[in-house]
């Protein structure tokens, strides 16, 4: 078996991204030394202009040098360096496991239509998009604490982001997205306990992402205001 690749690793992020929680959790999981810069995305520095094609995070820099971008990329080459076995061996399984973490994506970005939904009729139907994404999910879940079974994969890295998001969602809205899904909600349990996955955010994620939500001028939006303003006069 070969060696794991001792590069010199600079991940370049933001404290709130989801896809930079990837990033971070295959970091972690393998247990592979590296650099965070967090940027403030609404105030790029010009030099990060220079690193990201895209104007995104993450953003790993590999060696001062070779810059790699989008996430997926970037966790598997964590994986595929440090001896990882966050993907399949087999190439049928390897592919089924890719088309998941593009769902993962697209459940992202529907979480993004739900929180900038300034008006019932658009939260409504943005939030019966999740449903459908979580359903198709929840009939896709075996009864293992992880997605491809007892081992902790990428697509467990791609999943933790969206169920940080829904955590917090529920406090906002009252009511439990998962009520429903038991399998889900055993995943989300194991994935919350991880500690590769509890490494990728600061501990104070949850009020940076409620204070995030607050200045959205949305359903939710509103709602977070509204707790943030409880919380200043308790």
């Amino acid at each position: 078996m070969s060696k794991p690749v001792n590069n010199k690793l600079t991940l370049i992020s933001h404290k709130l991204c989801p896809y930079v929680q990837r990033a971070v959790t295959a970091l972690e999981e393998n247990g592979v030394p590296y650099q965070r810069i967090d940027i403030d995305l609404a105030n790029k520095p010009d030099w990060f202009k220079d690193k990201s094609p895209l104007g995104k995070v993450p953003v790993l820099v590999v060696n001062d040098a070779t810059v790699l971008f989008e996430s997926a990329v970037i966790s598997e080459y964590i994986n595929d360096t440090h001896q990882g076995k966050m993907l399949a061996d087999q190439p049928l399984e390897r592919a089924r496991q890719r088309a998941w973490i593009e769902f993962a994506s697209a459940t992202l970005n529907n979480i993004g239509q739900l929180y900038n939904a300034d008006d019932e009729i658009h939260f409504s139907a943005a939030e019966h998009q999740l449903k459908k994404k979580f359903s198709q999910l929840e009939k896709n879940l075996g009864s293992s604490d992880y997605f491809s079974g007892a081992k902790f994969s990428l697509i467990d890295a791609a999943f933790a982001p969206v169920f940080r998001y829904i955590e917090v969602f529920d406090d906002l809205l009252g009511r439990e997205f998962f009520k429903h899904q038991p399998r889900i909600q055993h995943w989300r349990q194991q994935l919350a306990q991880r500690p590769a996955v509890i490494k990728a955010v600061s501990p104070d994620y949850p009020e940076r992402l409620t204070e995030f939500l607050a200045g959205r001028d949305s359903k939710i939006g509103r709602l977070a205001q509204n707790t943030i303003n409880l919380r200043e006069t308790a």
